[in-house]
């Protein structure tokens, strides 16, 4: 069964809490999140979820401590690098959200290498956002409409749309908070205007397939509105 999102867009959180729970160190969680988004990727396109979009790394998580930092970019190499055959062979298409300047090389050449490998695929779209802040991305596409000298009188939604990192992908239908925050913390802030937010207190590395399921059932029972209050 499919239950009408075609774009879900997920804020992995929790990670540090599910690990402090147990007496682990942070990166001990957030390699349980890696697991969590292999598990979802691989249930979303049986849900009938065509782009999934995930938050991985935020322009404000350079304040955290220099270590976990580094633990972060290593893990996301190290994702790219074990999953991609798998995501390759399953038609997923693999791309990347964010200003990517600032990364380490080796994360850059990385995301490189797997948006180019995955660029003709058919399958579900992976999004992932890496140095990614939604009021960023929103400065950034002021910037090329600026820098590209588009008649003012021209832009519309449609067109700034398109100067966004999501160009070409549909608004989220769905957008999931886990670990039981119920805030966007400036994840697709233009694209999630008419989102169905949905906040779990289950922490990102408990999520499955079946939560995602449930998720999505939630979403099919709601009467989506387009317009503005009422």
């Amino acid at each position: 069964m499919t239950y009408g999102a075609r774009h879900v867009a997920i804020i992995m959180d929790g990670n540090g809490r599910w690990a402090a729970e147990r007496g682990e160190s942070r990166v001990v969680g957030h390699r349980a999140g890696v697991e969590a988004l292999r598990r979802v990727v691989r249930a979303a396109p049986s849900l009938g979820v065509e782009y999934l979009s995930v938050y991985a790394f935020s322009t404000e998580n350079w304040k955290r401590p220099p270590e976990e930092v580094a633990a972060l970019m290593d893990l996301l190499v190290e994702y790219l690098r074990s999953e991609i055959d798998e995501l390759d062979r399953e038609g997923v298409r693999l791309r990347f959200l964010g200003e990517h300047s600032a990364l380490p090389e080796a994360c850059r050449r990385e995301m490189a290498s797997a948006s180019a490998r995955t660029a003709g695929n058919q399958g579900l779209v992976l999004a992932i956002a890496v140095n990614y802040g939604g009021r960023d991305e929103i400065v950034r596409a002021v910037r090329r409409i600026v820098d590209e000298r588009q008649d003012p009188q021209a832009v519309d939604e449609e067109a700034f749309t398109r100067c966004l990192d999501t160009e070409g992908m549909p608004d989220p239908d769905l957008v999931i908070r886990p670990s039981g925050e119920q805030r966007l913390s400036n994840f697709l802030l233009w694209q999630s205007a008419y989102a169905e937010i949905y906040s779990t207190p289950v922490y990102w590395p408990d999520f499955d397939g079946l939560r995602l399921k449930e998720a999505l059932e939630e979403f099919h029972r709601r009467e989506r509105r387009f317009g503005g209050i009422g």
